[in-house]
């Protein structure tokens, strides 16, 4: 990349976790603000939890501090993606980089691994679990403008 030059913006791109309830639908919320329409991004998981529906409500709120509304979120898994064309498929945890890379063993596609942290993870009050959900939103934000420009 030379100097001046931006990254090239892939025309679709995928992140994918394991349940699509918190760091993947955080990712493509915050890409499709830093991309607007220079982009098409969707999100998914491996696995359904059948008794949970949208989005993590930590989630909500902390991207809701960004005015990021995500109260409409419905997580998917890769089989009820309605498209799976994508050329660049970003995985946020190892279980669903191994799916990425059965997903475009006969496709080209890129993919990229970036381990995030799992917020749920972290217990104690609610400040202190929020902390834990800022703290991942604030790396994904971080990374997407390092890999796609400052938009």
């Amino acid at each position: 990349m030379g100097l001046g030059s931006s990254p090239r913006v892939p025309g679709a791109i995928l992140f994918a976790c394991n349940f699509n309830r918190v760091r993947s639908p955080m990712a493509e919320m915050l890409a499709r603000r830093l991309l607007g329409d220079r982009a098409f991004v969707d999100s998914c998981g491996l696995k359904s939890e059948a008794d949970v529906e949208g989005a993590d409500p930590f989630v909500c709120a902390v991207m809701a501090e960004l005015g990021l509304d995500l109260e409409a979120h419905a997580p998917k898994t890769f089989d009820e993606l309605n498209d799976d064309s994508f050329d660049l498929i970003i995985s946020l945890t190892p279980e669903a980089q191994h799916r990425a890379v059965e997903l475009t063993r006969h496709r080209a596609a890129e993919i990229e691994y970036w381990p995030t942290h799992d917020p749920t993870l972290v217990e104690g009050s609610r400040e202190h679990r929020l902390a834990a959900y800022r703290e991942v939103r604030d790396a994904l934000a971080r990374r997407l403008v390092e890999r796609f420009g400052a938009g």
